[in-house]
């Protein structure tokens, strides 16, 4: 039965972000069209069949079944109903193709622009809501690198202090890892290395790696001082005390908690420490168990050893970070696709449909509730901004380069080339969607 839930609740959270994100695409489609005085037929919230509907004036608003998608129905306009029945008669001044051609690309932008204010004011509320938790760069004195881990193999060595990213300096730990820096064309390192600053570059297949092996993140600068001692354990019997930091295991030097925690799994026998005490240093035998090898010892989180910081915004601060931290994504989601068409990255692992959303956006949930939740909504937001507004056919993109050709012309394509490249398409887009939906199902069942 816990499947069962997990799969409705999945569903259930999958369905409301991408019930909020098309509700929002299409109003934006719907305000302009009765702005600019065209007619509306219909307002559809997902498609055919429909389990609801009533209508009001002269538009009938619908809720389908199908919950991937939506449209807008504009009097004299071709679109994914693929009517063409007013084609023969005279233009009616209420209908879209009797239209400036300047209005009618507000009309088409106006889905997306929408999902990109939507972003905006999400992480503007996140901002004003909840502020940010940084970790100053200042505050982390180095990392422990593990031996043939991705960051060893790319030249980083322990003791590294990470202070930039692309040849520019950060504040704070996190801009070293936003969206738009991790898929920057030549994504960079800068690191503080014996008094001397080094640049560390990565590889094109950066990304597809970092999906799979662990990288440099705080909890690799966190030092290997104990905190906490479990009562009756062998940490204990050897003489070990909350507050002591280990600096030597079995004569090598130890500086970081995940270094040690590793010396800790890797003992096959009693291991000899040195730990600083008080401004001294002792000398003491420790026996891991041999069923769990562990010590009983804690350590301390990033709370207790950096300068964590909740930065706090006001509410035109909020506005601004809502529009960096929009921007940030917007171009990073836009250099994921180049690299993706350009092979850097692998389709299969970084290419994702309804299957993956839906888990992402249930994973994002369970991590951090209501604010994972609104946080993978404005990524999707943004994801489907960039995504309508392609060059395809059956996509705002589409339907936006008919009009730059009109544009440009003075004249509209034939009816029956639109309706032609329309359907393919549309044709095209189904295709997508199943290749995805099977890819998703590949990557989830570990085919």
């Amino acid at each position: 039965m816990e499947w069962i839930f997990s799969l409705t609740t999945t569903l259930a959270v999958f369905i409301a972000a991408i019930f909020i994100l098309v509700t929002v695409h299409e109003l934006g489609h719907f305000l302009a069209a009765k702005f600019f005085n065209m007619r509306v037929d219909r307002f559809s919230i997902g498609f055919p069949p429909n389990i609801f509907g009533f209508k009001k004036g002269e538009t009938e608003y619908v809720i389908g079944a199908t919950p991937l998608g939506g449209y807008v129905k504009i009097a004299g306009m071709i679109d994914e109903s693929m009517d063409d029945e007013f084609v023969d008669k005279e233009p009616q001044p209420d209908e879209f193709r009797s239209k400036p051609v300047w209005q009618r690309m507000i009309v088409i932008t106006a889905g997306v622009i929408f999902n990109a204010i939507l972003a905006v004011i999400i992480y503007a509320g996140i901002a004003f809501s909840y502020g940010e938790n940084v970790i100053p760069v200042e505050s982390v004195d180095g990392v422990y690198v593990a031996e043939e881990s991705l960051a060893a193999e790319l030249g980083f060595q322990t003791g590294d202090r990470l202070v930039g990213v692309n040849g520019e300096r950060v504040e704070y730990f996190n801009q070293l890892f936003s969206p738009s820096s991790l898929t920057g064309r030549n994504l960079t390192f800068m690191v503080e290395r014996n008094g001397e600053t080094v640049n560390i570059a990565t590889p094109v297949d950066f990304l597809d790696r970092l999906q799979n092996e662990e990288f440099l993140d705080p909890s690799s600068t966190i030092p290997s001082k104990i905190y906490t001692i479990v009562e009756g354990g062998a940490a204990e019997q050897a003489g070990l005390e909350a507050g002591d930091k280990v600096v030597r295991v079995d004569g090598e030097e130890v500086s970081f908690w995940v270094q040690l925690v590793h010396k800790i799994q890797q003992a096959d026998g009693p291991l000899d420490l040195v730990v600083q005490r008080n401004g001294e240093e002792l000398s003491l035998s420790v026996n891991p168990d041999p069923e769990t090898n562990m010590i009983g010892v804690g350590g301390p989180t990033a709370q207790d050893v950096f300068d964590l910081q909740t930065l706090e915004y006001g509410f035109a601060e909020s506005i601004s970070k809502g529009y960096a931290d929009t921007e940030d994504t917007f171009f990073g989601i836009i250099q994921g696709l180049g690299k993706l068409v350009s092979g850097d990255i692998s389709v299969r692992q970084n290419l994702g449909g309804p299957v993956a959303i839906a888990n992402v956006t249930r994973e994002a949930t369970d991590a951090g509730g209501w604010l994972g939740f609104w946080n993978i909504t404005a990524f999707l937001s943004i994801t489907l901004a960039i995504m309508n507004m392609l060059p395809i056919p059956a996509l705002d993109g589409g339907h936006f380069m008919f009009l730059v050709y009109e544009g440009i012309t003075r004249r509209e394509p034939s009816q029956k080339v639109r309706m032609g490249l329309q359907q393919l398409g549309f044709i095209f887009l189904v295709g997508l969607i199943i290749l995805v939906t099977f890819n998703d199902l590949l990557r989830t069942f570990g085919g």
